[in-house]
């Protein structure tokens, strides 16, 4: 018998990736393809949908081409993508009425405030678990109908179709055949209610938004569509779906209440599986859909570090202080301290628990002793503080204690970083062998689903640690460190 495999597409912010899993759960193939980055005036950033689609299709094609096997031996295709940016396109012609708003863009910011002037923010966490914000799709979408000439009239007609990437992809790839979403997406988007999973009225008649445009609803691991054959010679069902955030947290098998993980990209994304709970926060982190197998509803609550990795290329490329980014971990070891230095890199204002879209980064503590490692350190420093204050809020809303701290994306791999991590949450940081934790969820989503593995039971038997770094530093050693930087947070929010 001919083996089978599971495809996944990696849809992220800068580039579109397929990898594809054998049946253990190992990488077999994989490609990658960046593309355009649109940044018309200060505030927004835009993608070309049709670039979006095309360069996961040439990448998709590239992985079968290496594995020089036949689209038959392909069981199942599994999508995971950035969430929140926003596509619109007309339904008869397949075309994007505007470029994809991208889920980093702050074109809205101004209506964002006006809506919490309105004392809406209760009632909008209460449906959706979200805070009023910029991020999220409802203001994108709006805006393009406001702003597009034709736009709001041909939505009304129903003429319009809006989807988060996920839709937009399988849109294309069934030749206009299925407007899908699932949970995880749809719980983005600050139209859909997380408790009764639907799309919420009162939402889209405050947003100004015609129910027809939204696709209809699924769980992550079912039959959504499939290819239409026009991409490979077969048609290929795509039967797992998730936002990334959601796709990292379910592919490190953080299935159990309790259970955490900290993605570590450009920013920092932290997760907590609380169960068939939505956990209300208190702290203004979001609480949001992890996923849906079965009927059953897992919770998540999430808090995002706006910069994390981005502060080591900040080094690298605004300030030249390293040459590459591995190199902040050697210029780091050379001091034991940050000789009372500390970073908060706010450059794009600061996520949970603050929620300041004003605030702006701050070196402090400067002295004629400071040195380029000193600065170095505090940077890394930050990412692990900056964790430390999303989980700490997170441990107090779900009253759960958090017994390890699953770890992936690239600055995952600085091993100071992982210690510093450890030292600071006094938790063991654990890092996999399989540190594509988002494409991993979206091929187990999608095996799942058609019985390519049998159940969670024996998927969670291929999780595998790498490393684990245990906390060195006592509680006792690392409160000073706590301090000097929640009074410097004070500062920068003056």
């Amino acid at each position: 018998m001919q083996e089978k495999f599971i495809l996944a597409f990696d849809q992220g912010t800068t580039s579109s990736r397929a990898v594809v899993y054998d049946h253990t759960g190992k990488i077999r193939a994989m490609a990658q393809k960046e593309f355009r980055q649109f940044f018309p005036q200060p505030g927004y950033v835009e993608h070309d949908p049709q670039e979006i689609y095309s360069s996961q299709v040439s990448v998709a094609a590239e992985v079968v081409a290496q594995m020089k096997i036949s689209p038959k031996a392909i069981a199942a295709i599994g999508i995971t993508n950035q969430r929140e940016t926003t596509i619109v396109w007309n339904r008869k012609t397949g075309k994007p009425v505007y470029r994809a708003i991208v889920w980093q863009d702050r074109r809205t910011a101004g209506y964002c405030d006006e809506l919490k002037k309105q004392g809406l923010q209760k009632m909008i966490a209460r449906k959706t678990g979200l805070e009023i914000d910029a991020y999220f799709s409802a203001t994108k979408i709006k805006w393009i109908l406001d702003h597009v000439k034709g736009a709001r009239q041909a939505a009304e007609n129903g003429e319009l179709a809006f989807g988060t990437v996920d839709s937009w992809l399988m849109w294309n790839l069934s030749n206009g055949e299925a407007h899908f979403t699932d949970v995880s997406n749809a719980s983005r988007t600050m139209l859909f209610n997380i408790h009764t999973l639907q799309w919420d009225e009162d939402l889209l008649k405050l947003f100004d938004i015609p129910a027809a445009m939204l696709p209809e609803v699924k769980s992550n691991s079912t039959l959504f569509t499939r290819t239409s054959g026009l991409i490979f010679s077969t048609k290929i069902p795509i039967t797992g779906v998730a936002g990334d955030q959601q796709a990292a947290l379910f592919g490190q098998m953080c299935i159990h209440p309790g259970m955490a993980k900290n993605t570590y990209g450009t920013g920092c994304f932290l997760m907590l599986n609380t169960g068939n709970k939505a956990v209300r926060s208190q702290n203004r982190l979001l609480t949001t859909v992890g996923w849906q197998i079965n009927g059953e509803t897992t919770y998540a609550l999430e808090g995002s570090v706006f910069v994390g990795g981005a502060v080591i290329q900040w080094l690298r490329d605004g300030i030249q202080l390293i040459k590459k980014a591995a190199d902040s971990e050697k210029a780091a070891r050379k001091v034991s301290d940050n000789g009372g230095v500390v970073f908060v890199p706010a450059f794009t204002g600061l996520g949970a628990p603050h929620w300041n879209q004003d605030a702006r980064g701050m070196i402090y503590g400067i002295t004629r002793g400071t040195t380029r490692e000193h600065i170095i350190r505090a940077a890394l420093e930050s990412i692990a503080y900056q964790s430390y204050d999303v989980m700490k809020a997170m441990q107090e809303d779900a009253a759960l204690a958090v017994h390890a701290l699953r770890v992936d994306g690239g600055a995952a791999a600085n091993n100071l970083l992982m210690q510093i991590q450890a030292d600071i949450l006094q938790t063991p940081v654990q890092r996999p062998l399989v540190l594509e934790s988002t494409s991993l969820g979206a091929a187990y989503f999608a095996g799942l689903s058609i019985g390519f593995w049998n159940d969670l039971t024996e998927i969670e038997k291929q999780w595998q640690v790498e490393k684990t770094f245990h906390p060195q530093q006592s509680a006792e050693e690392m409160e000073e460190g706590i301090k000097n930087w929640h009074q410097t947070i004070k500062r920068v929010l003056l």
